[in-house]
């Protein structure tokens, strides 16, 4: 069975969970290929309109997975330190992938999110928590670097710079509660209600017109790598035209007089 799995449970919506139960979903190289073949498959998918990322079971990933690699890196083996960079790249090339896709995605996070499984759920643009979530950057301790992933890049950009320092630095651990008040999740749920939560604010997203959220998406992702409000602002004019030479703004007119749900086809 695969270690990532694409469901469709209704129209538009891709449910993508890690498929590791029994490990906590932890990280492993078959992992990281399948899901690259996944996103490879959300890619091309047009009629998918927002993506739910969760994990299988108890836990959404816990990391790295120490005890399923057969290798151990040689620290005075060159060769090995340029096969250690190739497979790092190679997982970090998913969180750029995730954070790039076209499609909204929302991380519904149950149980442990720790290193990589913390920066999928950085990678995500919206992200849920069930009471049971728990978070954690824990390199530093171990000797490593706690920005591995895009996490130095994306972490303080959604809690702010002292609060990201503690947490890196410090390596403790931290739990829902304390994320939705720091500003890391925007709810919190019971775990049962999790992917209920989730799969309502992704019906809301897809019935949304697709360009419209797609532009929605590119303008804030990029905007965050604009120095100047008046670029922000050309960039929102060029968009906003765009958007309403699509023909959806019609059709949310029409929709609005004859008092029905909007039907809306540009993807």
């Amino acid at each position: 069975m695969s270690t990532v799995l694409l469901d469709t449970p209704e129209d538009g919506i891709g449910v993508l969970t890690l498929n590791r139960p029994e490990r906590l979903n932890a990280i492993t190289t078959e992992l990281i290929e399948d899901m690259h073949r996944t996103l490879d498959a959300i890619e091309a998918n047009d009629k998918l309109r927002v993506i739910i990322l969760t994990g299988a079971g108890r836990g959404f990933c816990a990391g790295y997975d120490l005890k399923a690699s057969d290798e151990v890196l040689d620290s005075a083996s060159g060769n090995a330190v340029a096969k250690g960079i190739r497979g790092q790249e190679r997982l970090a090339a998913i969180v750029t992938r995730l954070y790039k896709l076209r499609q909204p995605v929302i991380a519904a996070v149950n149980g442990p999110a720790a290193g990589g499984g913390f920066a999928l759920v950085l990678a995500a643009d919206l992200r849920l928590a069930a009471s049971s979530a728990n978070f954690h950057v824990a390199n530093a301790r171990i000797g490593l670097s706690a920005g591995e992933c895009g996490i130095s890049w994306l972490f303080p950009r959604l809690v702010g710079l002292s609060r990201c320092y503690e947490l890196m630095l410090t390596g403790r651990p931290f739990d829902a509660v304390e994320a939705e008040r720091i500003g890391l999740v925007s709810r919190l749920t019971d775990d049962h209600a999790l992917m209920d939560e989730a799969l309502a604010l992704a019906r809301t997203i897809a019935a949304n017109a697709p360009f419209g959220v797609r532009m929605t998406k590119q303008l804030v992702t990029h905007g965050l790598a604009i120095a100047d409000l008046e670029t922000a602002i050309q960039m929102e004019n060029r968009t906003q035209v765009l958007c309403a030479l699509t023909g959806d703004v019609d059709e949310a007119m029409r929709a609005f007089r004859e008092k029905r749900p909007a039907s809306f086809q540009t993807a």
